[in-house]
């Protein structure tokens, strides 16, 4: 089941702030307030969109991010099935941690006693 998150409703539970871009774009994006950022007061998520020249297009992107991130806080997690580890990979899991114990076998000290 698909849920749906009405615009109007999501508007009315937002702040919108516009502001200028910063970056490379020439005059346009230095004089006008173009880049847009969008702040969901329920769940305090942030959307930014300063890709477009104009501030209509750029609000539109942020809002459908907000609405994406919206969308993906609400879809349920599917539940992991648990699967057994074939013989096989059993053994050479063992077989490797032999080798590892081993060679950390190799690494300790040794202690000369004068039993000898």
């Amino acid at each position: 089941m698909k849920q749906r998150i009405n615009l109007d409703n999501l508007i009315k539970e937002t702040k919108i702030f516009f502001y200028r871009s910063p970056g490379p774009g020439g005059q346009r994006k230095n004089k006008k307030e173009t880049a847009v950022r969008v702040h969901h007061t329920p769940t305090g998520i942030e959307t930014i969109a300063t890709e477009f020249r104009s501030q209509i297009d750029n609000k539109k992107l942020a809002l459908h991010r907000l609405k994406k991130k919206l969308l993906e806080l609400t879809k349920k997690r599917k539940k992991r099935i648990t699967t057994m580890v074939p013989q096989g990979i059993k053994e050479e899991i063992f077989k490797q941690k032999k080798i590892r114990s081993e060679k950390k076998q190799l690494r300790k000290k040794i202690e000369l006693t004068e039993d000898y």
